[in-house]
């Protein structure tokens, strides 16, 4: 590993862990946590990995609650199921309907969500509910850290807040409108104001809106978002497109952890793999200086390939390379 200097960066309460798919985001994640429970932090690390690789990296099955992970103090972590997410949306978008409109075009409204159900942005709103849900509930953990889904998801997920804010709002006015016309017309002034404060479907649309400014204002006060690369063209060629989206949403990349870089041989090693290696390790050389030439946000740590898999004292190791300060003072504050 090349040492990084300055000291690490102060994170916030929720860190996320982005990147391209297969790059080792799960295993950064889940090191970084370990950091952060073993510098005395209540943590929690939240996967939406369907492989369930978080399981795979401490030996031990996790679901949709929070599980102590056995054999370290302070560490929590919980596996939520993108596909049973999207149900249970799903569900309850079909109850909140059903509850709402006449029994003449419920077959119609089923109808309409199952089609729904298999549109791409079906799974960022499921996966962005539960996102969201998560963070309010956090009061119990210092730190929160999400192993977030490839890099494409997790920023239409991010856009999300402002997109559907906007929307809602508008949505309600016309609501609002409509209802006040109707009642006003069937009831009279004083029934019909009385009739649109109880409007559950106001209530639902002020509800969520109220849910997004929620997830908008905590995305960008109380959160981090570092990014996980390999050393290899396409790599950063996809880095490059994420840090841009993410500066649309008014959110900034705090770092990158470049993972599986390949260790060099020894300089007294001859042979034919000794040479690829030392190949390997100039190319990989070239694209670490490449990123810190064109980025303006730190590499925070650079974590080399392990023979085996990373868990138990490799995962241990991997933490000590992130140069990432936990910030205990604010958690003892």
């Amino acid at each position: 590993m090349r040492p990084h200097t300055g000291g690490g960066l102060t994170v916030e309460k929720f860190v996320f862990f982005g990147g391209k798919g297969g790059v080792g985001k799960t295993t950064v994640s889940c090191a970084y946590a370990l950091k952060c429970a073993e510098a005395g932090l209540d943590t929690l690390v939240v996967s939406t990995d369907p492989a369930h690789s978080t399981a795979d990296v401490f030996d031990q099955a996790f679901g949709d609650d929070p599980s102590a992970v056995d054999g370290h103090e302070g560490l929590w972590a919980m596996e939520v199921d993108p596909d049973e997410e999207v149900e249970r949306h799903m569900r309850e978008i079909r109850r909140r309907m059903n509850e709402q409109v006449s029994a003449a075009i419920v077959n119609e409204i089923d109808r309409q969500i199952e089609l729904a159900h298999r549109t791409p942005g079906a799974y960022e709103a499921a996966l962005f509910d539960r996102f969201v849900q998560v963070m309010r509930e956090a009061d119990d953990y210092d730190r929160v850290v999400f192993d977030t889904s490839p890099t494409g998801g997790t920023l239409r997920l991010l856009a999300l807040p402002d997109f559907l804010g906007e929307w809602i709002e508008r949505l309600v006015a016309k609501r609002t409108k409509s209802v006040d016309l109707f009642e006003k017309a069937a009831v009279g002034g004083r029934e019909a104001r009385r009739k649109l404060d109880e409007d559950p479907l106001i209530a639902h649309l002020q509800g969520r809106k109220e849910k997004f400014e929620f997830a908008g204002r905590t995305l960008r006060e109380d959160a981090a978002f570092f990014v996980v690369l390999n050393p290899d063209e396409l790599s950063i060629r996809e880095t490059e497109r994420a840090v841009a989206e993410v500066a649309e949403q008014d959110l900034g990349v705090e770092g990158f952890v470049v993972n599986r870089v390949t260790p060099a041989p020894d300089d007294d090693e001859r042979g034919r793999g000794a040479t690829w290696l030392r190949e390997r390790v100039a190319t990989e050389r070239e694209r670490i200086d490449e990123i810190d030439r064109e980025f303006d946000e730190p590499v925070v740590a650079e974590v080399e390939s392990r023979v085996r898999e990373v868990k138990g004292d490799l995962l241990a190791a991997v933490a000590d390379e992130l140069a990432v300060d936990v910030d205990v003072a604010s958690a003892e504050a």
